[in-house]
Formats: C-alpha cells, structure tokens, sequence
C-alpha cells in the first residue's frame, strides 16, 4: 500500500503543473520492467480511472468543467443554472444564455480536466506496456477504453482537437491534424481493442467490462448517426443479460444499487478519506433545504419549466406527442402527470426524500423557481450522507451510461433505420413499464404525493399505426423525461440536427417564467465551445486552423 500511495502521490504532483508543463512530461519510461509489480499496475490503473472524477486541482475545476456535463443540461432546454443569483458562477449563466466565448472558464476546465485524465492514461499506457505484469493486454485495452471515453467527450464538445496517443509528444501536435471524422473512427478503434480483450465480468466494481465497452460503442456511433453499429453494439450489451432495468425509477438515486442493475459505466464515488472522492461535479446542488436538511446547499441546477411541462400526460397516461395542453405544471395544475417528474426535480408540497419540499428549500425561488435538482441527492436522514460540509456529499456514484440509455439507442435506431417500427416500441415500452411500477407511495424514501398529484403512465399501444416519424417523437421524447438532468440531453439535441430550433423557441416560452431569457439567442456557430483562449495562446499557434 505504501507503493501504491507514493505513486498516486507522484501522479497528483504531476496533474498540479500547467497544462503545457504537464503535457511536455515524459511519460514513465523511466521505470523498468523489474520495478513494475502488481502495486505500481493498480496504483496507474486507478490513477487512470481517476480522471473520470474531473478533481485535479480545487472544487470549482470540478464544478466549472464537470464529468457529469450538467453544465451542457443547463445549455439545453432542460436546465437552468440556479444558484443566489445569475453572477454566481457567471460563466455558466453566459452558457444558458447562449452567450459563448473562448475564455470562459467553463470552456478551460473541460478541455483541461479530458485531456489531464487522457495524459495519466498515457503515462499508465507507457509504464505497463513495459512490464511483465501477466494480463497487461487486459490493462492497455482497460486504459484505451478510458481513451476513448475522454476523446469522446472533448469531441462532443469541441469542434476540433488535437488528438495523439501514448506514443506522441503532444508538444507537436496540430488542433487540425485529424477531422472530426477520423477522431471518431480513432476513438471506435480504441474501443474495438477493448472490447476484443476485455473480460466479461469487470474485476472489480468500478472497472470496465467487454459491456461497458460495447455500450459506449453505441453511444459514439449515435453521435455520427451510425445506426447499423448502434443497433449491432446495443444488441451485444442487450443479449448478455448482465443489466436490467431499475424495479423503481428511484433506484438510481439509492447507494444500495450503486453498480447494480442499470449501472453500466458509472463514476465511482465514496466518503472515505475525509471526503476525498466525493462527487465534486455535483457539489453545489444541494438545496438550501428549509430546516438544514442538506446543510445551506449552494442550490445550483434547477429544471426548466419547459422540462416540468413535458412530464404532463393525457387521459390514457400517454405523452402529448402532437400538442399540448395550455396548462402549464404549477400548483393549480390538475391534469396527469408521469412520475418520474417527481423523482427529478422538487417540487413545492411534494415529498423531496422522504421530507416535504417548501419554498424554503429555494435559495432564489423569485429567479429560478421551485424545481430543484432531485436525481443526485440521496435521503438526507441517511448516515451515507455528510452531515455539514461538504453539503449534500454521499457515496452515490454517477452513471454516465445505464441500461435505460441503451434500450432507448437500440429503438432509435430501429426508427431511423426504417422498415417495422414495432420492436422500437416494445423497447420504449419497457422503459414506460418501469415508470408505471414506480408508482409506488410507500417506497422509501417517499418521493410521490399521491394526495395532490394524479400520476399516470402507460405503455404505448404497439398495434397502432406507427409511421417513423410518429415512432421517432416517441423515443426521442422518451429520452427527454427518462434521462433528464443526466447530462445527456444537450448531446441528443446537437446529434439530431435540431438544437438551434429547439433552443430559440425555449428562449421565447421559457422568458415567460425566467426574464433573464428574454434576449438569448442561439447561432449555428455556437453549438460547440471554442478553443479555450489560454490553450491557443499557449500552444504557439499549434491551435490556429489553418485555412
């Protein structure tokens, strides 16, 4: 153990020079094979693994450019920013507000905290490749899966960056070496090698898995519309009978079901060590809970009206794919709600955890409203969660891809593939079916409040007639309320070519309830972040595109 902290100690000091100094190291070639034992191969791994947390040098790296993108949910239509007021953390407000430049800092921390986690992989991919360690080939497709992860991200992203692998000296790499196509064709290659050495069942919680592997193949080839490999890698996460589907929606915000049922690839989080590896990303969302429950939560993340009104239902407890009512969720709302609105967000007079949530619990309700962040709080009355500061921290762990995600995938792409829309629905349906069961007022703790709320969901009618483009509103809808404030809907929106619609006409409705909307507006050009400033003064012109 002493080796293994040394070693982590080393990485640390390392991850604490600039980004420039960091990215000019060499890379552990100073080990020989003789001196890498088992210690030093888990102390890599695990530094490796680390990244995923985005913790490399204070709290607000984490919170500015965090793992979980919820700062690309509060440029969507589902989020708001939240906190005491918009200068609170102004550089995420200019992103809600569509208002992009390239020295905001939000831009800085996510390009530095991708490609801080993408070096230790190197330095892990360098160091092992140089040992005996007798499943170093398990290890080296592990890290080329936690590179691909991170290219993955950057790419989302950014339009461009420089991409290198363990073999490059990043010092002479170009921004526009590499299209964006051929990024991604590198990033599928890496998880091809994964998969193809990859165990079966992960060796340990926390650790990737062949399935991991095959499931983030799906979530790379939606992002280029590659509906054949969807469909293909979904298939394998599907058929191996590894996942399920939650038995309640609640589930997912439970520690008991950390890496348990839909937990496909998920941060692993943990109190240990006077709170060391908490999730930072997530940190400022607890409420400010009336009566201390979460301790004066920073309050941050809020759902958008525009997010509360798409949980309505119609008399069949089915969603209004083709218009909506006039009313809009609110205290005097008393049309049928899905219940998963209230697993998500918090609303006034409803159970929040077990405890009835009151304007109280809102630290700026004349500004952001009621609908606080639900899905990363655990129940307050739980000894798992931190009494004080840091507010609200417990060991729930983070999914960034569950079973739910890919069941969706693979029934889009059925729908955009063509043909019998059918098996899309079943698919969707399944999804549906959990949410009915959720409905459930005695699960602890309690979140429905059945007295003032009619909760309704039902499962589509496969008999119907379903064109493609009816089937289409239908998942993607779908995808919407599942995974919403997940960081998930942002890349949705820009993968099917209709974010700027989308956000333009959210400005004008959602300026109704929040006034600072009243003058946003989106450009075709601002869909992705720019280069951070600093990174292209630094780079001595290796970020400039050349035209």
């Amino acid at each position: 153990m002493k080796k293994i902290s040394i070693l982590l100690l080393s990485l640390t000091a390392l991850m604490l020079t600039s980004c420039e100094d960091f990215l000019k190291k060499e890379p552990y070639g100073q080990f020989t094979a003789s001196m890498i034992g088992d210690s030093e191969v888990e102390g890599f791994v695990a530094a490796a693994y680390a990244g995923l947390g985005a913790h490399f040098f204070g709290n607000n790296e984490a919170f500015a450019g965090p793992s979980t993108n919820w700062i690309f949910d509060v440029r969507s239509d589902d989020a708001l920013k939240g906190g005491g007021d918009v200068t609170m953390e102004h550089n995420i407000h200019l992103l809600e507000i569509s208002n992009i430049t390239s020295d905001n800092v939000s831009c800085l921390n996510k390009w530095q905290n991708n490609f801080y986690a993408i070096a230790r992989v190197h330095q892990a991919m360098n160091a092992i490749k140089e040992s005996t360690y007798p499943t170093k080939d398990q290890i080296i497709g592990e890290l080329k899966l936690l590179r691909a992860y991170y290219y993955f991200d950057l790419i989302r992203v950014f339009e461009r960056i420089p991409y290198f692998t363990e073999t490059e000296d990043p010092n002479y790499v170009r921004i526009d070496k590499y299209s964006r196509d051929q990024i991604f064709a590198f990033i599928k290659q890496d998880i091809q090698d994964a998969y193809n050495v990859m165990p079966a069942k992960a060796v340990s919680d926390g650790r990737f898995s062949k399935y991991v592997a095959a499931a983030l193949y799906a979530k790379v080839a939606a992002q280029t519309s590659s509906w054949g490999e969807v469909a293909q890698w979904a298939d394998i996460v599907i058929g191996s009978k590894e996942y399920s589907l939650y038995d309640n929606y609640l589930d997912m915000s439970k520690i008991a079901f950390n890496n348990k049922k839909e937990s496909i690839l998920a941060i692993q989080f943990s109190t240990a060590n006077n709170n060391a590896s908490i999730n930072w990303s997530n940190l400022l969302h607890a409420t400010y809970s009336d009566g201390n429950l979460y301790g004066t939560g920073d309050d941050f993340f809020y759902a958008s009206q525009n997010l509360a009104d798409a949980f309505r239902t119609d008399d069949k407890g089915l969603p209004y794919l083709e218009s909506e009512p006039s009313q809009h969720i609110s205290a005097s709302y008393t049309g049928n709600v899905d219940p998963r609105i209230d697993f998500t967000m918090g609303r006034i007079n409803y159970y929040f955890r077990g405890h009835t949530y009151t304007k109280g619990w809102c630290r700026a309700y004349a500004l952001y409203g009621e609908y606080s962040n639900k899905k990363c709080m655990i129940d307050p009355s739980s000894p798992d969660m931190v009494q004080g500061w840091p507010w609200g921290a417990s060991p729930l762990n983070f999914c960034l891809i569950r079973y739910a995600d890919i069941l969706l995938l693979k029934a889009e792409a059925i729908v955009e593939m063509g043909g019998d829309m059918k098996p899309a629905i079943e698919l969707i349906n399944q999804v549906r079916e959990k949410a009915k069961r959720s409905i459930d007022p005695t699960y602890s703790p309690v979140d429905l409040t059945p007295s003032i709320a009619n909760y309704k969901v039902e499962p589509y009618d496969v008999n119907a007639e379903w064109t493609q483009e009816k089937a289409r509103k239908a998942v993607r809808y779908e995808r919407r309320i599942e995974l919403a404030m997940e960081g998930h809907r942002w890349f949705d929106l820009c993968r099917w070519n209709n974010v700027v619609e989308v956000m333009n006409a959210y400005f004008k409705s959602e300026a109704e309830f929040h006034s600072y909307y009243a003058n946003a507006n989106m450009t075709s050009d601002e869909t992705f972040l720019p280069t951070p400033y600093a990174e292209v003064n630094n780079s001595h012109g290796l970020y400039k595109i050349e035209e």
